[in-house]
């Protein structure tokens, strides 16, 4: 039997579009690529030329109440998300949208609303993939009491010597990417996937340079911090020190641990491997994760089956995004207020 057709367009078609959307819905029977929409007509017409696909469009907003589509792919910017997905879903459109989910919580909410408006049609944000093949491995851990009391979490993502003469990246950019800074809200989406929202964060950053030339050489302010250092509190007491920083040279490779009363974990993303001791243990040792365990990127195929009534969304669903996302606004509040903020928003 033929698998249901599923039309797709996409609005916005970034380095993550090309090298996974795309592809990975090519790969699936049944589902058809129609349209693209990007920043311009030459850039969209280059990715229509290399993918095959039929129609390109110098309005997304022709795109997206086109009678020809079924759903609608977001690879554009954090400040058009929300733009996108709500008239998106007000054409009667499926929505997989790039993350970061928005550009801060009120926005996330405005989302989730619309689509809880809308049961009938598939939502899903592309999830933060450094832990997708460990997610339900530490999940285990905890709920076991692997670690037994849960006291903190430790995670640096540190990379570079700062470059004073690169231009103005988007992601520097408050306007193009709101709240989102560096590749915090990737892992902070991960840590929440086992944790949960914290009780409470505060938060210090650091702008190494302060202004940077844009595309036309004009000199803009840098509007999002080179470097941020969060401490969070959960609920149940466990801490955690979240270090994300793109001016700090000759820094280690990340690591991940989780400390308890009775067990460490390690997970080291570069090889995706998980180590792991307790009290009883004399060393870590690797805690070795079963194939069928090892659930990776499958974001494509998820959001197809979920149209076709075959699963649910689980990596990642709007609810858990505005979670993340209030996260990510509370980090930006406690820099500008100097103070800790409680969660939820």
């Amino acid at each position: 039997m033929s698998e249901k057709p599923v039309r797709i367009g996409f609005v916005g078609a970034g380095g993550n579009t090309r090298v996974r959307h795309i592809p990975g819905f090519k790969a699936i029977p049944g589902v058809q690529l129609v349209s693209v929409a990007n920043r311009s007509r030459e850039s969209s017409q280059k990715v229509a030329n290399e993918f095959g696909i039929p129609k390109v469009y110098d309005d997304w907003r022709a795109l997206v109440r086109a009678d020809d589509i079924d759903a609608v792919c977001i690879g554009t910017w954090p400040y058009m998300h929300c733009e996108i997905t709500l008239a998106a879903l007000a054409a009667g459109k499926h929505v997989l949208t790039e993350a970061r989910m928005a550009m801060n919580a009120t926005e996330a909410k405005t989302m989730l609303e619309a689509s809880r408006n809308r049961p009938d049609l598939i939502t899903q944000i592309v999830p933060g993939p450094p832990t997708l093949e460990v997610d339900s491995t530490i999940q285990s851990l905890l709920a076991s009491g692997y670690l037994g009391k849960l006291l903190s979490l430790e995670l640096n993502v540190l990379q570079g010597f700062v470059n004073p003469d690169s231009q103005l990246h988007w992601r520097q950019d408050k306007t193009l990417s709101g709240c989102n800074i560096l590749s915090m809200g990737i892992w902070v989406e991960c840590v929440q996937r086992w944790l949960g929202l914290p009780a409470k964060i505060i938060a210090t950053g650091l702008t190494a340079v302060t202004e940077r030339g844009d595309a036309s050489g004009a000199m803009k302010p840098v509007t999002v911090p080179d470097q941020v250092d969060i401490l969070a509190t959960w609920g149940n007491g466990a801490v955690g020190h979240l270090r994300f920083s793109s001016v700090t040279g000759f820094a280690p490779p990340i690591e991940l641990w989780l400390y308890g009363t009775e067990g460490t974990v390690r997970f080291t993303p570069g090889d995706k491997k998980l180590f792991g001791g307790q009290r009883k243990d004399k060393a870590l040792a690797e805690i070795v994760i079963p194939p069928e365990k090892r659930i990776g990127w499958r974001v494509e195929e998820e959001f197809i089956n979920a149209v076709r009534g075959k699963e649910k969304v689980t990596r990642t669903d709007f609810e858990q995004g505005v979670l993340y996302m209030q996260f990510t606004e509370a980090v930006t509040r406690s820099m500008a207020e100097g103070r800790a903020i409680s969660l939820p928003l």
